[in-house]
């Protein structure tokens, strides 16, 4: 399948700041530009997002929130930003991050709900597969009434939060890919754009030095155009990114 409408509201949730961007960047900011209200929730803090040894992880840590911000306005998110601070490379898909998540999918009530594919085959960050996880199981608990007791809600300062069904969830960075979403070059621009803006990642992710005389930039550019190039030839448009879309939700 290829194209949702566009959304009134969409939630991304990642693992890390930056991971929204990556997967699902163009999206959002075709959505965004449309007139969807984008929020964008990260599971974690950050903190080990660097190869500096020396580096002071807590520096680190409000500068990759930071640059999510600069992200997300750069995508047009008009949403908002949501931190759960989970310590970096340790987060867990247990039941109250779970319920966490399901408090925001309640609070934000989004249409579309997107997050990473935690059933990705040899994937090595175990992030990215708990970040998953607590998107599948928050889904379950945010919809069904009888999750998050009022008991519960009230000791979280949560009450009042009425359970909410996403009328579509899709996963992103899968290796089975069902739906594609179109985007135009614009939003394609602008998913670069906003990749770009968390610096703090660009050796490490975006393999762009500090001495970079551009070269290295216009290469990671042309890489993330090829690869929303690879997805629209697989779906029969210029440019799409992929996702495992589930049914039944």
């Amino acid at each position: 399948m290829t194209g949702l409408p566009v959304p009134s509201r969409a939630l991304a949730v990642g693992a890390h700041p930056d991971d929204v961007e990556l997967y699902a960047g163009a999206t959002l900011a075709g959505w965004a530009a449309a007139g969807c209200e984008v929020h964008i929730l990260v599971c974690t803090d950050g903190s080990k997002g660097s190869w500096d040894p020396e580096g002071d992880p807590s520096r680190l840590v409000a500068t990759r929130r930071d640059e999510q911000h600069a992200a997300a306005e750069r995508l047009g998110a008009t949403g908002e930003v949501v931190f759960l601070d989970r310590v970096d490379g340790e987060l867990d898909a247990d039941r109250s991050t779970a319920h966490e998540v399901a408090s925001w999918i309640r609070r934000l009530r989004p249409d579309v709900l997107l997050g990473h594919d935690p059933w990705r085959r040899w994937r090595l960050h175990p992030d990215h597969r708990a970040a998953g996880f607590l998107v599948t199981d928050g889904v379950v608990a945010a919809r069904d009434p009888h999750f998050l007791s009022e008991a519960g809600l009230s000791e979280a300062g949560l009450s009042g939060l009425v359970h909410h069904r996403p009328d579509e969830l899709l996963l992103f960075d899968t290796e089975e890919p069902n739906h594609a979403e179109p985007v135009d070059k614009a939003a394609a621009t602008t998913k670069v754009e906003a990749l770009l803006e968390h610096r703090s990642q660009h050796l490490s992710t975006m393999g762009i030095g500090a001495d970079d005389d551009g070269s290295q930039a216009n290469a990671f550019s042309d890489s993330i155009l090829a690869e929303l190039a690879e997805a629209g030839q697989r779906s029969g448009v210029p440019l799409a990114e992929a996702f495992r879309r589930i049914d039944g939700i």
